[in-house]
C-alpha cells in the first residue's frame, strides 16, 4: 500500500473513491460538477473555470498599517479563476468541517483550492484520505513514516504506516475566508 523511499513515501494512485456514488475522484476520471461529495471533514466540490469574472483590483496595496489615501480610478481587472487555478483539470473546492487546523488559520466553514496534480512536499498543506476518511493536515514526510501534523493542541499527530490504506489525495493551494461579521469584538466566536 505505502512505498517507504526517500523520493516517493506515499502511494500516488489512490483507490478510486466513491462517495455517496456520486461520481469517481480519482486521477483518472474527474467529473465536471458542482458539489461532488460530502465527507464526514470536507465537502467537495469541482472547479468551474469556463466563466470569467474580472473584478477592479487596488493595484497599490491596501494599507493594514496606517490609513493611505484612497485610489480614485481603478484600471486593473483580476480574474480569481485565473488567479487561484493553475490546473484546471486537476482543482476542486472544498469547504472544511472542523478546528484541526485553526491554528493555521484555517477555520471551519472556510473554502480550500485544492490541486490534485501537485506532488506533496513536506509541510505541505494537503486533503489526505486515511483509512476511509477524509482530513486535511500538514504533512511531514521522513524517510521511513509519513506524519499528518494538526494546527491545534487538541489534536494529536497520526503516523501512517503501511497498514493505513491512505493517499494524499490533493495539495491545499489557497483558502478562502468569509471575514463579514468575524471581528472578535462583536461576539462572533469565528
Amino acid at each position: 500500500m505505502l512505498e517507504f523511499s526517500a523520493t516517493r513515501i506515499y502511494e500516488r494512485k489512490c483507490v478510486t473513491l466513491y462517495l455517496k456514488n456520486w461520481y469517481c475522484l480519482s486521477s483518472v476520471c474527474m467529473v465536471k460538477v458542482k458539489n461532488i461529495a460530502t465527507s464526514g471533514n470536507i465537502d467537495f466540490y469541482s472547479a468551474n473555470t469556463s466563466s470569467e469574472l474580472p473584478l477592479p483590483l487596488v493595484d497599490g496595496g491596501i494599507a493594514a498599517g496606517f490609513p493611505s489615501p484612497a485610489q480614485d480610478y481603478i484600471d486593473l481587472k483580476i480574474d480569481l479563476n485565473k488567479e487561484l487555478i493553475a490546473n484546471p483539470s486537476s482543482t476542486f473546492y472544498g469547504r472544511v468541517k472542523g478546528t484541526s487546523m485553526q491554528d493555521a488559520g484555517i477555520m471551519d466553514g472556510d473554502i480550500l483550492v485544492i490541486d490534485k496534480s501537485l506532488e506533496p512536499q513536506d509541510g505541505d498543506t494537503a486533503v489526505c484520505f486515511l483509512d476511509g476518511e477524509f482530513t486535511l493536515k500538514y504533512i511531514k514526510i521522513e524517510a521511513d513514516a509519513v506524519y499528518l501534523i494538526p494546527a491545534n493542541r487538541k489534536f494529536q499527530p497520526i503516523k501512517v504506516t503501511e497498514e493505513n490504506n491512505f493517499c494524499i489525495w490533493g495539495v491545499v493551494t489557497y483558502s478562502i475566508k468569509n471575514h463579514k461579521n468575524s471581528h472578535p469584538l462583536k461576539g462572533n466566536k469565528r
